[in-house]
């Protein structure tokens, strides 16, 4: 199994609200661009997605209240785990310390060619949360559109 962690980043959300926020799956597919939501089907527990052709989804694995989120692979062509950690930051406990570890069964091959790819991606999805929770949001990106479906 290839072991990949991502960055730690603090965003301005206690712990329980951005776990609850994550916990559902739909919310995650609500975020989408709306040309892209007909690609996606989600609901509490489950949420698949159709991306280059190919057929990959996630379903909760388990839920620690507060703390962690466990994903795992559901109808991908390849075994993952993912983890999406929510502990109190050191320095505000109003605060949280966020990170993501993933587990992938990789071969070689795919592991030297997506392994830097993914810790990428994983490190952008941290610090595109953290930014946002600071008010400091990708171009293009209308807040009060999202903050409306929720």
């Amino acid at each position: 199994m290839t072991e990949i962690q991502s960055k730690h980043g603090v965003v301005s959300r206690q712990p329980y609200e951005l776990y609850m926020a994550m916990t559902d799956l739909r919310n995650f597919a609500g975020m989408l661009p709306e040309d892209k939501r007909d690609m996606v089907k989600a609901d509490y527990d489950t949420l698949s997605a159709t991306v280059q052709g190919f057929q990959i989804g996630v379903k909760v694995h388990d839920r620690v209240p507060y703390s962690r989120l466990e994903l795992v692979d559901w109808g991908a062509p390849f075994a993952f785990h993912i983890a999406l950690h929510f502990d109190p930051a050191a320095e505000d406990p109003y605060k949280t310390d966020f990170w993501i570890e993933v587990q992938a069964d990789l071969n070689l091959m795919m592991k030297m060619m997506l392994g830097g790819k993914i810790r990428e991606a994983l490190d952008k999805i941290v610090d595109g949360l953290a930014d946002a929770s600071n008010g400091k949001f990708p171009e293009g990106f209308d807040p009060n559109t999202w903050a409306s479906k929720f």
